[in-house]
């Protein structure tokens, strides 16, 4: 209990299946914005070393028993409740410090990524549990012997070490592509938050939905944690280089060659173009751009700007604007109303800005704010952990050292002059690799120029201008669809960045055998592997169709005068089709040839069954290469083979991927495609 004799909350791990509280009494947890005990946090006496075994042994084959959909299904049920749940998890948010708009970036920001990562691979991978990357190799003239590249998921824990300043999304983000790749998670957030992350687990577990051993948590010191990590588990990390680097060099994730991925703070800078002069409304969005990321979270995120490179003529200007925004600033308790910016996440992270801003004094000087005193519209600023905006000038970026490598991780940033957009990416260069950068331009030689020397060092770069205010998400914002991490300086890290973020936690393996024993083990027929010629597939629902399942159609002539109507109907009447003298002269043909989208329309002619059945819908062609010319009487006929299925758990129907190849009299390939149709579980559709 605190003074004033309140009970505190004594925050708990899950592990092994079980809550379980540290040893003794635990060290308090201050509330960031009133100074009070608002939690007691520690781990002393935890089993990791179990925990890690329990996570492999039970989450893990009960998450690799479950196809990729399913997964994907599992966290959208998991999403949709803590939508229902989010006004708790915002009345904690506060004791962080943030404001309500704050917490929206991380509670509403990080369930939207958990649901944006469950429906993308619904609709971007196949619902299996062997995920097959790449064409098919080819290893013999015969096709007796091939290769197919696979992904299998690793066989271990991934243990996610997340910093203090996202709770919450810092979790979900990374737990979401973890899952779906049928990875368990053991999640280790920084103790200053730890209670938000702490709540949210609870929630989740409480809901059943998620298979026993898929997600623990670690409320405090990770101790002899990673210590026991072996070569199929994965840790990743968010936070200071020096930890990153210090975790990284760890000697079981040495030893074992474990994959760690970091994402470290970063010196993020945002570029006003040369053209966005005062006046402009590129310049308008640049101040308040750069305001939003110095004040959101009190600029305690991983991807505010750092560094303000602006041009010479132009750096005034921006001083001028940027003080006017930063000083009225409304600073108090995150609860109040009136309130736009709140506190830093503690004390002792306070002090360590203010360190850190008098050691960037020493090469830039303080324009606007103060680290001595703030102006409060509520709270007390000797108990909270707040401080004023503070906004510096380097007058000599183009030497100074502090300022590319020193981060005051919070409401800071210093101003810098370019003269030529080549100084312009010199100075970012200078960070030494960056998260994000931002340039705000309309000129697009500037764009250009800038966001090319940009790219090689930065994960992310945003271009704004006038045309994309509204619907642009704003520097500071990673996106699921979208990698997030930075070489370099940031830690040499990716996360996200849709189902590539899923990849990250999977074994790619390249597997050679016979294109037979390749279908058995990816689920896809290939060429070569066996076929069934029983029944037209087409008339088989997905409880009776079968990898292999194929028809062989008779042949169709292609006469001049079906080339000469097609072309008249559709208005197609490109030379090659209508006049034979200039078709001869082309390199490609011999005499004038038919339309590639006729033979595509003869071919599905010659495969299609045309009575009801279970094929509900064509909905698509994939990979369509037309690889030789088709002249006037040439005979075409289509091998169609049933190439994938993947049927959609929570609908009637699924995809069914089919192997299309046209061929000639000469048994010559001239198309080669892959349908996709819908089609029913059952036939006749049984009424739900």
């Amino acid at each position: 209990m605190d003074g004033t004799g309140t009970v505190q909350r004594r925050l708990e791990s899950y592990v092994g299946g079980t809550w379980r509280r540290g040893d003794g009494d635990g060290r308090p947890v201050l509330n960031a914005a009133t100074g009070e005990v608002h939690a007691l946090i520690g781990t002393e006496g935890l089993d990791f070393k179990g925990a890690l075994e329990w996570g492999r042994e039970v989450g893990g084959p009960a998450l690799r028993a479950m196809t990729i959909h399913e997964r994907a299904l599992m966290l959208k049920a998991v999403g949709l409740k803590l939508m229902e749940l989010k006004e708790e998890f915002y009345l904690e948010n506060f004791a962080t410090g943030a404001t309500r708009k704050d917490g929206w970036i991380d509670i509403d920001g990080g369930i939207g990524t958990l649901l944006t990562f469950a429906s993308k691979a619904r609709r971007e991978l196949p619902n299996t549990k062997v995920l097959s990357e790449g064409p098919v190799e080819l290893l013999s003239r015969d096709n007796s012997f091939a290769a197919q590249h696979i992904l299998m998921p690793l066989q271990g824990v991934a243990v996610h070490i997340n910093a203090f300043n996202f709770p919450v999304w810092g979790m979900l983000e990374k737990i979401a592509p973890t899952l779906i790749a049928g990875m368990p998670c053991l999640v280790k957030p920084a103790s200053q938050t730890a209670y938000l992350t702490e709540m949210v687990v609870r929630r989740i577990l409480e809901t059943g939905i998620l298979p026993a051993g898929a997600l623990q948590i670690v409320t405090g010191s990770a101790g002899d944690l990673l210590e026991h990590v072996i070569e199929q588990d994965v840790v990743t990390f968010t936070g200071s280089a020096s930890t990153g680097q210090k975790l990284k060099s760890g000697p079981a994730i040495l030893k074992n060659s474990v994959r760690f991925t970091m994402e470290a703070d970063s010196l993020n800078a945002s570029i006003l173009g040369i053209d966005a002069a005062p006046g402009t409304e590129e310049f308008d969005l640049f101040v308040k751009e750069v305001s939003r990321e110095m004040t959101v979270k009190a600029g305690q995120k991983c991807t505010a700007i750092r560094r303000i490179i602006v041009p010479r003529e132009h750096e005034s200007a921006v001083v001028e604007a940027l003080s006017a925004r930063l000083t009225s600033t409304p600073i108090g308790l995150p609860d109040n109303e009136n309130t736009r910016m709140g506190a830093l996440v503690s004390l002792k992270d306070r002090d360590a800005v203010k360190l850190k801003v008098s050691v960037l004094a020493e090469e830039a000087e303080i324009v606007s704010g103060s680290i001595d005193a703030v102006d409060l519209v509520s709270g007390d600023a000797d108990r909270g952990a707040f401080m004023s905006p503070v906004l510096l000038r380097c007058a000599n970026p183009a030497s100074a050292e502090a300022v590319h490598s020193v981060e005051a991780f919070g409401p800071v940033a210093t101003v810098m002059a370019y003269d030529g957009n080549d100084e312009a990416v010199f100075l970012a260069q200078k960070g030494r690799g960056s998260l994000v950068s931002s340039l705000f331009t309309n000129d697009g030689n500037v764009a250009r120029d800038i966001v090319t020397g940009l790219a090689p060092f930065h994960g992310r770069v945003l271009v704004g201008n006038h045309r994309s205010a509204k619907s642009s998400t704003g520097h500071g914002s990673p996106l699921a669809p979208l990698v997030h991490g930075g070489p370099g300086r940031a830690g040499g890290g990716e996360e996200m960045g849709g189902m590539r973020g899923v990849k990250h936690f999977m074994q790619r393996t390249a597997v050679q055998a016979t294109p037979e024993l390749l279908s058995a083990i990816t689920g896809q027929w290939m060429d070569g592997a066996g076929v069934r010629t029983d029944v037209h597939p087409f008339r088989k629902s997905l409880a009776e169709l079968k990898i292999g399942d194929q028809i062989v159609t008779r042949a169709r002539k292609v006469p001049k005068e079906d080339v000469e109507h097609f072309a008249e109907f559709t208005g197609d009447t490109f030379y090659a089709h209508m006049d034979s003298e200039a078709a001869r002269a082309n390199p490609f043909f011999e005499d004038r040839v038919a339309h590639g989208y006729l033979i595509a329309s003869f071919a599905a002619g010659l495969f299609v069954d045309p009575d009801p059945g279970p094929v509900l819908a064509n909905y698509g062609v994939d990979n369509l290469r037309f690889l030789t010319p088709v002249y006037f009487g040439d005979a075409l006929k289509v091998r169609l083979t049933c190439k994938e299925i993947n049927p959609r758990e929570n609908a009637e129907h699924g995809e069914v991927r089919w192997d299309c190849q046209v061929t000639n009299q000469s048994d010559e390939v001239v198309a080669q495609y892959d349908v996709l149709t819908m089609v029913a579980k059952e036939w006749p559709v049984v009424a739900s």
